[in-house]
Formats: C-alpha cells, structure tokens, sequence
C-alpha cells in the first residue's frame, strides 16, 4: 500500500496499530453488549423503536478487485451482502418503504422487528449483483438515484474527485500541500478545522474536506483545476457508471421502489435554497415523466439537511425523507427517517470476519450513541424569516441567499442519546 504523500512510514505504522486496536475494542464491546443483550435495550432507547433502515452504495462481485478504482466505504461486495441480509432475515421482517411509509403516517405500530434496504447513488451495480439476489430472496428494496446522471458514463462529482486525487498523489503530480494551495489560488477558504491538518492524509479524507466543504459549483472549479494536472478516462470506470433508464424502469416493474436522490447529488446544505428547489423538484420530475409513477422518497445526499432543506423536500412533492443520522425535524419526522449506511468491512471482526455482534451494534445505532453527529444541521443563511425583503440572488452559496417564507422553521432537534 502506498503512503500518503508526506507521510512517514513511522507514522503510516503507528495509523496501523492504532486501526487494530480499534478494531480490537470494537470486536470486544460488540461481544460483551450481544451477550448480555444490553445493545437491544439501548437500540430501543437510542433509535426511537422506528424500524430499522439500512443503506448501501455500490454492489460488487469482489471489493479487492477495485482497490485504488472506488472509494472503499462506498462498496460491499456480493457475498458480503448476502451475509447481511441473511443475519437480518433471522431477526427482521423485511418491508418495502411503500409500507413503512405507509405505517408511519398512519401510526399503525410495528409488531415485530422490521428492516427496510435502500441503494444510494444509482450504480449500475446495484442492478447486476443486488437484483437479482434480492428477487432471488423475496426481499423488497428501495433505490435513489441521481436523475441528471441516469443513462450516461459520467462518475458521481464525488467518485471523480476522489478518483483526480487517487492519481495526482500516487504519481507525484500533486500532493496534499498541493491541493491546499490550490483551493487558496481560487479564492476558496477551507473550514478553520481543516486548514491545518486536511490535507496531511489520503485521497478519501481529502474527497471529503472538499466534498463537504463547498457548494457544487465551486467543487467543480477545483475539479477543473485538478484536471489541468491528472486527467482520468470516466468511461473505463464501469464499476462506478450509473443505471439505465431501462435497468431502472425494470426494476420499478418488479416492485423496488423508486426515490430522488436529487439531480446532481449536489449537498443540500451547503446550497442556495433556489438550488435546492431545482435539485429535488425536478429530479422528482424526472422520475415521474419516465416511470409513469408518483415519486414520494426521498434521500438527502450524504445525508445532510436542515430545517430549511427539509421545509424545501417537503415543499417539491416528497412525503418521506432518509438521512444518515438520529436527528429529527420536529416540524417533518417523516421527512427525517434515520439510516444506518453499511460497507464492506462495517460488520467485521478484529480478524476480518463477518460479525454477528458488530452487526448487531450497527442494527440497534450502539456505535451512533457513543459519537456524535459530524453533520451541521443549521441554515448557514439568512433567517428565513427576511425572505420576503431579500433581493435578487448573487451566489449559489447558503450564506448568500434566503430560504421561502411558506411556513415557519422547524427546530431540528437531536435524540436524547445522541450526544
């Protein structure tokens, strides 16, 4: 494995025990908790006993066969898959989000422990290995998918920009100190947190500084920049290529549901409240026209919304919302449904074997309660409230603009034991 550029191999080794040790802790407090059944009791406290919903990004046949060409977290392999849901079918009934919907707007109780899978992202993986297990087992899913990018070659803004990194650090074209200067070159100002030691680490934790940090548009001058350094060919990442309107029309025919994941994936919070309007109504849009269905889910890119964004979902037609969190809007619940996002190595052991425990702790949110949420929940803008003295739009940043005034801000407020 290469070292980050700038890195010692002392400190590469130290990140090394110091992963296994983690990895060690985890595989004991897992244990310990299963055994005596302790996570099922705080699961029901810390999730709200609202049945669970899980997420996955990219379906493979072999993880290992994509090293260096996909953003590891984003992937889980066929056979991996499989162990999941068989564990959850041992405990769960699977339902589809129509029915969840449904119950939860009709307050109708869950009498049994139930489990919802979802897809983010549209990769044409999910039709090739996930499909056809899933029909093979019976068990109903929901996809989101990003409209703008359905039927093309193009990559995810973020799967590009991490993939510009990948090369420019493992072939010296640019290292971390790099990319710092280049997003002060055009005039970008970084997070205070993450002036002075984002860039120090790998392609993956610099994709999410940049990724996290600015609105689409800029994110593109910086992709831009990069490009002038490193060039990638998007069309031989097949891995990585969307779905086909035809693949997802076949499986909107079959009984998986459908939801918007936006136009672009561009992050909500970090947006115009009049690009978060376009971004979620016409991706809406876009589905219905192609489907011939009404489109009522919704998932929040990466997870990040609030109050304003939820307000805005609501505002283009969606009546359910998935984050990757425990926090609520009090004004939306249905609109801010938590997710518990799995990957490849999520539910592993200190020896790299699946793990019951582990994946146990995952299902009652064990790990979510002992961190919190890295996620700001708060319009970064103007109070809402002024939008109707406020002028022409000038930016597409938050901060530039403010939100409709066609109800009142919802507080969005954390679980108790969210900390």
């Amino acid at each position: 494995m290469q070292l980050p550029i700038g890195s010692h191999p002392c400190e590469a080794q130290e990140c090394r025990e110091c992963n296994m040790l983690r990895r060690l802790v985890k595989t004991g407090l897992a244990g310990a908790l299963e055994w005596t059944g302790a996570n099922a009791l705080i699961g029901s406290l810390t999730a709200q006993n609202l049945p669970l919903v899980i997420g996955y990004h990219a379906v493979v046949e072999d993880t290992a066969a994509h090293r260096g060409r996909s953003i590891p977290p984003n992937l889980i392999s066929l056979k991996m898959l499989e162990r999941h849901l068989d564990w959850l079918g041992r405990r769960y009934r699977f339902i589809s989000l129509d029915e969840l919907g449904a119950r939860l707007e009709g307050g109708e109780p869950f009498e049994k422990p139930t489990v919802a899978i979802t897809f983010d992202d549209g990769y044409a993986g999910v039709y090739h290995h996930a499909f056809p297990l899933l029909r093979r087992k019976g068990i109903p899913a929901g996809l989101f998918v990003v409209t703008d990018l359905i039927g093309t070659t193009r990559l995810s803004i973020y799967d590009k920009l991490y993939l510009l990194l990948t090369s420019a650090f493992s072939t010296e074209k640019a290292n971390p100190g790099d990319v710092a200067r280049l997003c002060t070159g055009l005039g970008l100002s970084l997070p205070a947190s993450n002036k002075k030691n984002a860039f120090l680490c790998d392609p993956f934790l610099t994709m999410r500084v940049l990724f996290t940090a600015f609105p689409q548009k800029e994110l593109n001058r910086v992709i831009d920049a990069l490009e002038e350094v490193v060039r990638i060919d998007e069309s031989s990442f097949q891995e990585l290529h969307p779905l086909s309107w035809d693949m997802v029309s076949e499986m909107y025919r079959v009984g998986m549901t459908i939801g918007s994941h936006t136009k672009t994936h561009a992050l909500l919070t970090n947006e115009s409240w009049q690009r978060v309007s376009r971004e979620t109504m016409e991706s809406r849009l876009a589905l219905e026209r192609k489907l011939g269905a009404r489109i009522t889910h919704f998932a929040y890119p990466d997870g990040r919304f609030n109050a304003v964004v939820v307000r805005l979902v609501a505002e283009a037609g969606y009546r359910y919302g998935y984050t990757t969190c425990l926090r609520r809007d009090s004004a939306h619940p249905r609109l801010t449904i938590p997710r518990k996002f799995l990957w490849e190595k999520s539910c592993v052991d200190a020896l790299g074997r699946f793990s019951s425990s582990i994946m146990s702790c995952h299902a009652h949110w064990i790990f979510d309660m002992l961190a919190t949420c890295e996620h700001n929940h708060t319009w970064p803008g103007s109070d809402p409230g002024d939008a109707s003295t406020s002028s022409e739009p000038t930016g597409e940043g938050p901060g530039e603009l403010t939100a409709p005034t066609s109800s009142t801000e919802a507080d969005v407020v954390p679980h108790a034991l969210n900390l």
